[in-house]
């Protein structure tokens, strides 16, 4: 699933590794999510989307064969 977290993580000069300790999660997880080998999950999600301060929609990429969920 493509996501805009690295996109906003380097916008606001956070690394990796600060994001994964705000979330307590490992860096290991941020860098797979941003590299797309691993869905976060609901609550992480919403984790996410509290420390960014936008809605979940506006990070993770929804779409499904081309159409928005």
């Amino acid at each position: 699933m493509q996501t805009r977290i690295r996109e906003l993580r380097k916008e606001r000069r956070i690394s990796q590794e600060e994001l994964a300790k705000a979330l307590r999660v490992t860096r290991h997880t941020i860098t797979s999510i941003e590299n797309e080998k691993y869905i976060a999950s609901l609550p992480l999600a919403y984790k996410i989307s509290k420390f960014f301060g936008l809605p979940i929609e506006d990070i993770f990429d929804f779409r499904c064969g081309g159409y928005r969920l």
